[in-house]
């Protein structure tokens, strides 16, 4: 998660490309076909749908009180006319570009002139919707001291149970071009306020305060509640309408912004400019912010294992390295005993190698490794041994110079790995039969690391275990990442996620590999898991079940338990443990210690899985 406002730098060459690809429309050619010489008032500007019908045009003399003002990142101010029209589905709000510190304050009546514009933040290939605002404007305060335009409430009766209109098939699924139904769609609703002055009342905390001074909440706290909190996404049509992200207008060196975590209260009333920015989308950019109510949210422990019961867990520890401070390397490794109960294999996604992100060509996680083994044995946990494939240099995509790669932890006090001629990063690793059982060819060894699936990304690692006289195959995972995605408030409806066609192609190569061992043996216990990065709904989950070969053991929860990730105030699943038919009974723990709260050791919630083998 980022914001726009911390990052000035990166919000100046947004909008320098935005000027040169012609989105702001900062040239004089853009003023051709002047308006008639009636004033214009910022819903003329704003129109029925989301591009102004006078995108590129000079306008003259806009009047309306200032609201807000954006003195850092994007800067500029929000206008807005208290004399609206009687037509819903207009703003009466606009932003006013302005790319040097505004000198304008909140209640200046002002005329404004300039060239009305869309901007795209993130860019026209981003997918996001744009910003309807006025660009090189001549700013004239006519008086101020005024009283603000009464904020539009934004609750659970104004927003819509109904995400999106579906797009325009004629627009290549675009929304752009349809009229506002404020009332019967979220987003039209939210487009139809945006840069006006709205306001919400006390609401609940649905992701807490991230490094860029932000959060999310929910104006409708009945919407897919999760048990603890958070609100559940549980579908692709269950986008969740009530969520709205909230920033400051306040520079953080003047106000710190408040740390909340998920089941936190914003208490109050929050008010200020509607907002939509690269980050999330629609933005309440508070003037006046209400004051966060802690909960009593806690991280979770799981049970631990019982003598008979294998527990074996995935966690993605988020580019961990030895440069990492002493600190992460020691709240990692209690998390692992005390959060979840020192499990008997552990899978680890995002190791990197020994320097890091440093790109000179090391490979080895050795330090890495034994930094961190070393932090769990002095937090009171096993003697950790680790088994893992070093994977070629700048080949498994994740930060460049740090080759995460996947690897299993094991306590040999309570369980044996099979090591069979160990493979490397381009050796796959097969099945065969070894005393009328399954058996990889290599382990440890990968999965199909030459499938053009695998490109640029993590190759599964995949390893033998023995417990209590049972062979336990298990396959660890960190699938391509959702980068490139559009958001849930792309203007494309539904929104476009390229991304799932190589997660697709990994599912199904792993799943292959998962048939091939249990056609050697229908009865071998199998485990396929990691950081999959796609959800229990999705077509990469039903990939890597298909033909009864897996089963997403999170769908064993409650749907109101199942996530392990919270993004833009979506609590979703990322992190998952599938089980082959053999493993009839188990239970199942996600196992809530980061993805809910502020202060985090990594994004992802860690799974732990029990059975009986």
């Amino acid at each position: 998660m980022r914001s726009s406002h911390p990052r000035s730098a990166a919000v100046a060459a947004l909008v320098a490309t935005a000027l040169a690809t012609g989105l702001l429309a900062g040239s004089a050619d853009a003023a051709e076909g002047a308006v008639s010489a009636d004033p214009i008032r910022i819903h003329d500007i704003q129109g029925t749908t989301r591009i102004s019908p006078l995108n590129g045009k000079q306008v003259t003399d806009v009047e309306g009180i200032v609201t807000g003002v954006r003195a850092y990142g994007s800067r500029g101010f929000w206008i807005q006319d208290p004399n609206a029209d009687d037509n819903d589905a207009t703003s009466e709000g606009v932003f006013v570009f302005t790319n040097a510190v505004p000198t304008v304050a909140a209640g200046d009546a002002v005329k404004v002139s300039g060239t009305v514009g869309e901007y795209v933040p993130g860019g026209v290939n981003s997918g996001n919707q744009s910003v309807t605002q006025i660009s090189k404007p001549t700013v004239t305060v006519v008086s101020s001291g005024n009283a603000l335009p009464e904020a539009t409430a934004i609750n659970e009766y104004s927003v819509p149970a109904e995400y999106a209109p579906a797009g325009d098939p004629a627009a290549a699924g675009s929304i752009n071009g349809l009229t506002l139904e404020p009332s019967r769609y979220a987003l039209d609703h939210y487009e139809s306020l945006e840069g006006m002055n709205v306001k919400i009342g006390t609401s609940r905390v649905v992701g807490a305060t991230d490094p860029y001074s932000e959060l999310w909440v929910t104006v409708k706290g009945w919407e897919n509640t999760a048990k603890r909190g958070g609100t559940i996404y549980g579908s692709y049509e269950s986008q969740n309408t009530g969520r709205l992200q909230i920033q400051q207008l306040a520079p953080i060196a003047q106000q710190p912004f408040p740390v909340a975590n998920v089941g936190d209260r914003l208490t109050g009333t929050t008010e200020g400019p509607l907002d939509f920015n690269q980050f999330g989308g629609y933005t309440l950019v508070a003037r006046t912010l209400g004051t966060v109510k802690a909960g009593t949210l806690a991280p979770e422990k799981t049970k631990p294992q019982a003598e008979q019961e294998l527990a074996v867990a995935t966690y993605n520890v988020e580019n961990l390295d030895p440069t990492d401070p002493q600190e992460k390397f020691d709240a990692l490794a209690k998390a692992v005993v005390e959060n979840l109960a020192s499990p008997d294999v552990l899978a680890l996604e995002e190791i990197q190698d020994d320097n890091g992100a440093k790109n000179d060509g090391t490979v080895s996680a050795e330090q890495t490794l034994t930094k961190f083994t070393s932090a769990i044995s002095a937090a009171g946990g096993p003697a950790y041994q680790w088994r893992t494939v070093n994977p070629e240099d700048k080949k498994d995509g994740g930060e460049p110079g740090g080759n995460i790669r996947q690897v299993f932890l094991f306590n040999p006090a309570r369980v044996s790995f099979t090591e069979r001629a160990p493979g490397d990063a381009v050796t796959a690793t097969g099945v065969t039969k070894v005393n009328g059982k399954a058996a990889l060819t290599h382990s440890p060894g990968r999965v199909d690391p030459a499938n053009p699936a695998w490109a640029d990304s993590r190759k599964p690692l995949a390893g033998e275990f023995v417990f209590r006289g049972k062979t336990v195959f298990v396959i660890a995972n960190h699938f391509g990442s959702k980068g490139g995605d559009e958001g849930l408030t792309s203007h494309h409806q539904p929104p476009v996620r390229s991304s799932e066609t190589k997660r697709l192609l990994q599912a199904q190569a792993v799943n292959g590999f998962v048939k091939q061992i249990l056609a050697e043996d229908k009865n071998a216990n199998v485990l396929v898991l990691g950081d999959i990065n796609d959800f229990e709904f999705s077509a990469t989950t039903d990939a890597l079940a298909d033909g009864g070969a897996l089963y997403p053991a999170i769908k064993s929860l409650p749907k109101a338990e199942r996530y392990s990730y919270v993004y833009q105030g979506n609590a979703q699943v990322l992190d998952q443990i599938l089980t082959s038919p053999a493993i009839k009974k188990f239970t199942y723990d996600s196992v809530h210690i980061n993805a809910e709260f502020a202060a985090q050791n990594s994004d992802h919630d860690p799974q732990v899985l029990r059975f009986r083998p």
